[in-house]
């Protein structure tokens, strides 16, 4: 099993990140997608990377997976998960979820929402597992195919 890490996500790893996306959804973001939303106030984009150290260069790294957020006063919003499919089930979703909460505790957020595809049990499942619940239900909210999503939401609690 290789070993990853998460770090914040950098405008040199946009080309990688949007591959993975293109992969992973059926409408995924552009690479000035990723450009625009890493210039927001107020986002957080962490990726997961494996390579032999934290000491190699950025090019040496593997992408596979990342995590972005939007925080607004006290809340935040998740925009998409994604881990590569030669690496799901190997912790890489749990890692990213954990470490988004961490650092959206750290900007004062009391609260994250998310959106998932009511067939996407997977993404359930590992956001259960994160201390997400349902909340609310957005109809027709997926094209390619139409399906409705699930909201969930996780209460931050602030030590």
């Amino acid at each position: 099993m290789n070993t990853f890490y998460i770090r914040p996500m950098y405008c040199e790893d946009v080309p990688a990140v949007a591959a993975l996306e293109r992969a992973v959804f059926s409408e995924p973001w552009s690479e000035e997608g990723f450009v625009s939303a890493l210039a927001q106030d107020g986002s957080v984009f962490l990726v997961a990377v494996s390579a032999g150290s934290k000491q190699e260069s950025i090019a040496s790294e593997k992408m596979i997976g990342y995590c972005g957020l939007y925080v607004s006063v006290d809340e935040g919003d998740i925009t998409n998960v994604a881990v590569a499919s030669q690496h799901r089930r190997g912790g890489v979703g749990t890692a990213l979820i954990e470490e988004v909460k961490v650092v959206a505790g750290q900007h004062g957020v009391k609260q994250i929402f998310l959106e998932v595809r009511e067939s996407n049990r997977a993404a359930q499942s590992l956001y259960l597992g994160a201390g997400f619940e349902f909340c609310g239900r957005r109809k027709n909210f997926y094209r390619k195919p139409t399906e409705d999503a699930l909201l969930m939401t996780c209460r931050l609690s602030i030590v």
